[in-house]
């Protein structure tokens, strides 16, 4: 009768654990949320600092080109000369009296100026893609630690049902050693699968909270502020 026991407990243990983790990992999959999804993407796309530099490397970008473009105008230098109608200058003698208009081109520099334009154009592409490319890779990222938070709430729920189901056992153990219907070492047993269930709940706990921790990172905010 004790080895039929025994082997009962044995069973309900493997037969708790195999069932709580089927359906811990179809509830992971039931409680994907991809509209809550969306606003963690959104949120860290908007709080993120990494977001806000690759934005201000654009703009500084955009900035050049309208430098760049109004950079012509450096290749043109104007300037005056005034000569006064009733003077005489015997050295320099001027043809035309009065104010002089003079501008001057430096060809070299007029030259260069498509090229500079194009480069910064090529520079506005550069930013741009960069951001897209790191866009993607923040989606990425945000996705990842969100299906971590989930297995994680998933796996505690697990330990959490398995210690409920486990602490059932050993009560019903403990009555049936007290009533002399088995051994010690069958209650012990059951009563160490217990303690370890319990260290592996404590387990559990520290992924969900770093698993929660590290989206909270990229987020911002705190999960419980996005609604």
């Amino acid at each position: 009768m004790y080895i039929k026991l025994k082997l009962f407990v044995v069973v309900l243990f493997f037969g708790l654990i195999c069932s709580l983790s089927l359906r811990a990992q179809e509830t992971m999959i039931n409680d994907i949320n991809y509209q809550y999804l969306e606003k963690l993407i959104a949120t860290a796309k908007k709080n993120y600092p990494q977001v806000k530099l690759m934005e201000s490397n654009l703009v500084i970008a955009k900035t050049g080109v309208s430098q760049a473009t109004v950079g012509w105008l450096d290749a043109f230098t104007a300037s005056y000369i005034y000569s006064p109608r009733n003077s005489l200058n015997l050295i320099t003698p001027n043809i035309f009296n009065g104010y002089q208009l003079s501008i001057s081109v430096n060809i070299g520099q007029f030259l260069r100026k498509p090229f500079a334009v194009k480069s910064a154009k090529e520079s506005v592409n550069i930013a741009r893609y960069q951001k897209e490319e790191y866009d993607l890779s923040l989606t990425a990222q945000v996705k990842r630690l969100y299906f971590s938070y989930l297995s994680a709430q998933a796996e505690l729920r697990l330990r959490s049902g398995a210690i409920v189901d486990g602490e059932t056992a050993v009560k019903q153990l403990k009555y049936s050693f007290q009533k002399g219907e088995t051994t010690f070492q069958t209650y012990n047993e059951a009563l160490t699968s217990l303690y370890q269930q319990g260290g592996y709940k404590v387990q559990a706990e520290l992924s969900l909270l770093t698993a929660k921790t590290n989206l909270e990172e990229l987020l911002g905010v705190k999960l419980e502020d996005i609604k």
